[in-house]
């Protein structure tokens, strides 16, 4: 099984093979990670995500890094909470499951997360940082090439969400 590590730190300094930047559904940018992201990479980056005519929430795309340490980043927008009745559980599960899918296709044997659809888009972060491990656990579970992930987190305040996650996952996983 692979390692998860939980960290507060400056996605666009992690040194991996990839990244997952919390998109939105045009992949061309925004605010927040996404922003952050694209500024780190550079103009290259918005010119390869015109090519790929967007992506649908829960989906994920790949592009090549460019000015980032990291050689790629996968981009997968997130869910927008409405209230918890339109599926957005399943559909932030889809965008670990999918990222990591795509990572392990391209051969990233190190892949970084941000907790994705927690800022603007407003899910819970509690249960947003419950489906988080619980993801990236199952897949590396499963695992051939992906062997580590980490959560980075932007202040001390989301990491404790993370870890009281990751440490209710794993007394779970003791009971079974």
């Amino acid at each position: 099984m692979g390692n998860l590590r939980i960290i507060k730190g400056d996605i666009t300094t992690c040194q991996v093979d990839a990244i997952v930047n919390a998109a939105n559904t045009s992949l061309l940018g925004g605010g927040g990670v996404d922003g952050a992201i694209h500024r780190a990479a550079g103009p290259e980056l918005l010119e390869e995500c015109r090519t790929l005519n967007g992506a649908v929430t829960g989906e994920a795309k790949i592009t090549k890094g460019y000015r980032l340490p990291a050689h790629f980043v996968i981009h997968t927008p997130g869910p927008i909470w409405q209230g918890g009745s339109k599926g957005e559980a399943g559909l932030l599960a889809d965008c670990y499951r999918n990222s990591l899918a795509l990572a392990e296709a391209n051969g990233c044997r190190t892949v970084a997360f941000p907790s994705i659809s927690t800022g603007v888009y407003r899910f819970p972060i509690e249960q947003a940082a419950r489906i988080a491990v619980r993801e990236i656990r199952s897949f590396l579970n499963e695992a051939r090439v992906v062997e580590e992930v980490t959560m980075v987190l932007f202040n001390e305040e989301v990491k404790a969400i993370y870890d009281a996650a990751a440490a209710e996952s794993a007394a779970d996983l003791a009971e079974k």
